[in-house]
Order: structure tokens, then sequence, then C-alpha cells
């Protein structure tokens, strides 16, 4: 596990019991995700079902009443996240890049907005290995368009880079076909909108999406003037719903 995935890990472990309060968006999304697993794969999946990210278990129920009587595996790198999962009995500690499973083991994959913390490939490399041949995967994650809003109003604040970069349609496709997996991808905009500005950036950071890596960061604390400009900047945003902040999601799916 890297670095990056060490600070991610750790901010959904601190996270975990006010997950559920924020997480309207990743309800959202696993809800669409399974309405589109469902008319693609009518029947059984035929053997175990991998929930990957799982989170405190919203897509672990979900696939429970898709699949009444269905075997379910809830596994997630933050163990108070998989502590919190109720609708299994069985629940893994693990890294979704690196599954500690048998290969052609299980006859679903499922993944709700989790893979963008990780590397595509490797992520698509694992669902494939265990995978049984003919099993279905549904993935969410997300894209480039994600807090297109927090972007704007950072431009020309200072010269640092403010918020993560997520993979383009492209890699995210290519990370999956390029293992074998036969997959369709469709890639839907949500909007969600926050009263003030604090409450936006905290539903950010307890999601575990503030942590920025890698070249342009900023490594100390932002000045006042420099925030100052970039409050008025995303208050100039505002619509009458609120303060708007864009996710782009890509729904992968898929079989082996």
């Amino acid at each position: 596990m890297s670095l990056e995935q060490d600070h991610v890990r750790a901010r959904f472990a601190r996270a975990a019991g006010r997950y559920d309060a924020l997480a309207d968006c990743q309800r959202e999304v696993g809800t669409h995700l399974a309405e589109l697993w469902m008319r693609l794969v009518s029947q059984d999946t035929r053997g175990p079902i991998l929930d990957a990210g799982c989170g405190t278990g919203h897509g672990t129920h979900l696939l429970g009443r898709c699949w009444p009587g269905a075997d379910i595996l809830a596994l997630d790198f933050a163990l108070p996240m998989v502590a919190a999962v109720v609708d299994t009995g069985q629940r893994l500690c693990a890294d979704m890049e690196s599954l500690p499973l048998a290969s052609s083991s299980m006859g679903g994959y499922w993944s709700n907005l989790a893979m963008q913390w990780c590397d595509s490939r490797r992520v698509a490399g694992e669902a494939a290995r265990v995978l049984r041949p003919g099993g279905w995967l549904a993935v969410s994650t997300l894209g480039p368009g994600t807090f297109a809003e927090l972007r704007q109003a950072f431009a020309g604040v200072d010269a640092h880079r403010h918020t993560l970069v997520f993979p383009a349609r492209q890699a995210v496709a290519a990370a999956f076909t390029g293992v074998g997996l036969r997959i369709t991808l469709e890639q839907r905009s949500l909007l969600r909108h926050y009263p003030d500005l604090g409450s936006l950036l905290a539903a950010v950071r307890e999601l575990g999406a503030s942590r920025v890596t890698g070249a342009g960061r900023r490594t100390g604390l932002m000045g006042k003037v420099a925030w100052q400009r970039f409050a008025a900047n995303y208050e100039a945003l505002r619509q009458p719903r609120g303060l708007p902040l864009s996710y782009d999601v890509f729904f992968i799916l898929g079989q082996r």
C-alpha cells in the first residue's frame, strides 16, 4: 500500500462514525449501479459476490436485496468501516489492489466509489483474477470532471494544485479491457449543493477526498488573503439551492 493510500485509509477510518450522514452521493450512485446490474444480470451470479471497498455496508445491503440469500463478502481497507457492516457475516479488512482471495473464486464483483483511491489497473487486474469465468462485474468510480467548481474557485488564487486528479474515461476503460474483461461504460454527472463553504469542504474532507499528493500540491496552510479570494470565488458560484459541487461518475458493467 502506498503512502497516499495509507493517508486515505486513515481518513476513512476516522470518518466511519459519520460516513452514513455524509455519503448521500455514494448512496445515489450505488443505487443506480445496482439498477444497471440487475438489468444486465437477471439470474443468480453463480457464486459469492465481493463488495470491494464496502464502506459501512450500503452496497452490501443493496446486493442482499437484489440477490436474497447470496453469499456476500464485504471488504474494505479501513477496519472501522468493515466493523460497521451489519448485513453480512462475511467481512474482511484488506486492500482491493491485492485481494487475499483465490483466483476464480467469485461469481460477482461489486465496487461503489472506491476504485478512485487506488491504482485502477491493479484493481481491475485483481477483479479479473478473482472472478469466475462468466462472472459479472459492477464498478463505479470518479472521473476528471469531479470537483470542477473547486478547481474553478481556486483558479488564480495561487500556483498550487488543490484538488485530486481522477483518471479519464479512456484510462478507466483500458484498465478493465486490458485484463480481458468485456465492459460497457456509462458516464453521468451528479450535482450536490451545500449551504456554506464550511459544510461543503467538510463533506469532501470526511469522505477521504481532500488528500492531495504529487507535484504542485501545497505543503503548508493557505494564507488568509488567498483563502478569502478562494471563498469569494466559490460564493460567486452559488445557486438557489446552495453552493454546487459536481461528481463525474463512471459506471462500468463487465463480464469475465
